[in-house]
């Protein structure tokens, strides 16, 4: 069955780069048809041999003989020879031939780079003249003693390829290069291998989190949490997502409560500081789909994150390395960490079952399945020996799966009866002081449920005036537990008041539909929103 819930893969958004350059790296810069090759390491000056291609090789301008669509192959350097004699641009200074040698009348194609197709075993020949040069090379300052130096190298390199007859060189491969080449049994075997320099091995920096407190916060630490206020302005406009953002959270942990984490669709997740100044302390892109959900460890010091990549990591902030990584045999949307023990965290997605895994094992540890497609949004009662699974079933006989309560040590459901209308519910969300919690529903209203068993939902008290239509519209209460906030698929923030259900406060936050809300957990008047478009404003 199809989820009602509008869930963008990441690789169904078209995203639209610039043109880029063709450096030894393999770039391209399909705009102005150029090739570049960068030498580099000679002391501290970069040449940089710049040639056009289209008017030295003869091609068909329509071709672009840099490109193979067949496979990937590296470019081979071939120098061709013009007449030194008539040749305008005499940037490189060639041998002279013997005595009698003549030159030909027409002027051929001047001395230059053309990178052409070659087999893997070849690297370009500029990378040949990189090879390690005596001491006295360091010596050299002025980019224009070590351009005339490359000219004498590639000059005499050339000269040796005539006398020998050859067309190119064949110069050391590095060990990487000779990995890559290298036949793999396990591939051959059917095994996945994953690629090097993929996402989940690259390794954020550290984050840099200053050891004091922040002065906004400070003064709140101390005290009891005030009543909420309702904010109107905008305190910060933070943009640095290029996909929509799923969900924001702020730090648990109250004294680094400054920090906000933000989940894209753009397969990255950030962390902000949303207090102070509104910059992005950290991007970390260790997944190569969207990432979809995101979650603060409760010590504050490591995220754990799931995306449509099969693949979950937790992230030590600190270090920026992977603490844990597993892959799961589903896209996951949805993730969160057992209260009574930390190392053991709930992720489901777009499975019929939804798992439990240990961080210190990296193994699967409890499944939890139901005749369902896809798990939407998880919640923990009781202090983690219960918890809600919301599903995508909404067909006329899934009052037995839109919501299920399920104990989480033996696995098995506790109440199946708990939702019945005909609508999927993509988010709950539980009060902080009452024995009830929310759930956000396709009908365009927040449904109240008790949090005890049989999980009654109250037929008096139903937050509606917000729109939902298929997004996966967050909702939240205030810590305080006098207001409700919730997104709308028309870009506007409502909050409502818990007691009364009536509207409290209308926000037009963003021109796209807004996704995620949270209140700051110390601040009283600080609120975060994220939309579809891609951007997270702070109220105050």
């Amino acid at each position: 069955m199809a989820s009602l819930v509008a869930y963008d893969d990441s690789d169904s958004e078209t995203e639209t780069e610039p043109a880029r350059s063709v450096t030894a790296a393999g770039q391209k810069n399909g705009a102005s048809g150029v090739t570049r090759l960068s030498l580099k390491g000679f002391a501290s000056g970069t040449v940089d041999v710049t040639k056009e291609g289209a008017q030295h090789t003869g091609s068909s301008p329509d071709k672009d003989p840099d490109e193979d669509p067949g496979e990937q192959r590296l470019p081979l350097a071939r120098l061709w020879r013009c007449n030194p004699g008539s040749c305008p641009s005499q940037r490189l200074q060639w041998p002279s031939k013997e005595p009698g040698t003549t030159f030909p009348t027409s002027h051929p194609p001047c001395p230059s780079l053309w990178m052409s197709q070659a087999p893997a075993s070849h690297v370009p020949l500029a990378a040949a003249c990189l090879k390690p040069m005596k001491p006295a090379w360091d010596a050299l300052s002025s980019s224009l003693h070590v351009q005339s130096k490359v000219e004498s190298t590639i000059g005499n390199t050339s000269s040796s390829q005539r006398k020998r007859g050859e067309d190119c060189v064949a110069p050391y491969i590095p060990k990487r290069l000779r990995q890559l080449q290298a036949p793999n049994p396990e591939a051959r075997q059917g095994k996945d291998v994953k690629p090097l320099g993929s996402p989940s091995q690259c390794a954020a920096a550290p984050l840099c989190v200053a050891p004091t407190v922040s002065e906004f916060i400070q003064p709140y630490l101390n005290s009891p949490y005030r009543e909420t206020t309702v904010p109107t302005k905008v305190l910060f406009h933070l943009r640095g997502h290029r996909g929509p953002v799923n969900s924001i959270q702020w730090c648990p942990v109250f004294s680094k409560s400054h920090m906000l984490l933000s989940t894209s669709m753009d397969k990255t997740f950030k962390v902000w500081n949303a207090v102070d100044s509104g910059h992005c302390l950290q991007t970390y892109s260790v997944h190569s789909e969207a990432v979809r959900a995101a979650r603060w460890s409760p010590c504050g010091r490591r995220i754990l994150s799931g995306g449509f990549d099969f693949a979950l990591h937790l992230t030590d902030l600190e270090t920026g390395t992977q603490v844990f990584s597993g892959q799961s045999d589903f896209r996951i949307t949805t993730v969160k960490f057992y209260p009574k023990d930390h190392n053991v965290f709930l992720c489901g997605g777009f499975s019929s079952e939804i798992k439990a895994w240990d961080t210190r094992t990296g193994k699967v540890v409890r499944g939890y399945k139901a005749t369902i497609q896809q798990t939407l949004d998880i919640l923990f009662l009781q202090e983690g020996s219960e918890f809600l699974s919301s599903t995508d079933a909404s067909t006329r006989d899934s009052a037995d799966r839109t919501i299920i309560a399920w104990d989480f040590r033996t696995s098995a459901k506790i109440s199946n009866q708990i939702f019945h209308e005909r609508y999927t519910c993509p988010s709950l969300a539980l009060h902080p002081r009452e024995p009830v919690f929310l759930a956000q529903t396709n009908g365009n209203y927040l449904a109240l449920f008790s949090s005890v068993w049989p999980y009654r939902m109250s037929r008096r008290r139903r937050y509606e005036g917000h729109k939902v239509e298929g997004y996966a519209v967050g909702c939240e209460c205030s810590p305080c537990g006098d207001l409700l906030v919730t997104g709308s698929a028309d870009g506007r923030v409502l909050m409502f008041s818990f007691r009364t259900a009536s509207r409290a406060c209308t926000l037009q936050g963003h021109t796209q539909a807004c996704l995620g809300t949270t209140y700051h957990p110390v601040l009283p008047s600080v609120l975060g929103t994220c939309s579809w478009g891609g951007d997270i404003k702070i109220w105050h």
